[in-house]
């Protein structure tokens, strides 16, 4: 099946919150407290993405379509940590076109929008340590584990007990997977 890949706009705020909240869902269960992910997700999502999506400075975010329509997307925040570079802050990819290549095509454009448009050519993105496949698929595209610290980038009581997170970076965009 053909996939384009386009640079997302606000009217893609929607498919990117309901895909988003359905990984979450899907992925997070145990790290996240059950109350806050069988919540209203969607209405939360929906108000970062149409933020986000309103006004994209300072971040590159694509997105995937195929015959079916919306297929994933991935948002970097261009030069975010002075040691690490660009953090790749999303990653998503419908249930149903896992491990189809979306996802590793979304990794590739988004290093060609890090090289493209960050200071430095380095990108890095966090991992909750329970999630083993993502672990494993990120390696796969030539990350290297680089760190674990406690989740801290949400509230406490979104929070089941004290996750980890595991720290993947690519110390060169230019040697991510070639498209």
């Amino acid at each position: 099946m053909s996939v384009t890949f386009r640079p997302a706009t606000p009217a893609d705020a929607e498919a990117v919150a309901l895909l988003h909240a359905d990984s979450w869902r899907r992925f997070y269960r145990g790290a996240f407290a059950d109350s806050y992910l069988d919540g209203d997700l969607e209405t939360e999502r929906r108000s970062v993405w149409a933020g986000r999506l309103g006004e994209p400075s300072g971040t590159v975010t694509v997105v995937a379509e195929d015959a079916r329509g919306f297929a994933g997307f991935v948002h970097v925040m261009l030069d975010h940590d002075p040691v690490y570079g660009s953090l790749l802050d999303n990653l998503h990819v419908a249930h149903d076109r896992q491990r189809s290549g979306i996802g590793r095509a979304l990794i590739v454009r988004a290093a060609e929008g890090v090289v493209a448009r960050a200071a430095r050519p380095t990108f890095y993105l966090w991992v909750l340590e329970q999630n083993t496949r993502a672990q494993a698929f990120y390696q796969a595209q030539g990350g290297q584990l680089a760190g674990r610290e406690a989740v801290n980038s949400q509230p406490k009581d979104r929070l089941n007990g004290d996750p980890y997170g595991l720290r993947v970076v690519w110390p060169d965009a230019r040697m991510a997977p070639p498209r």
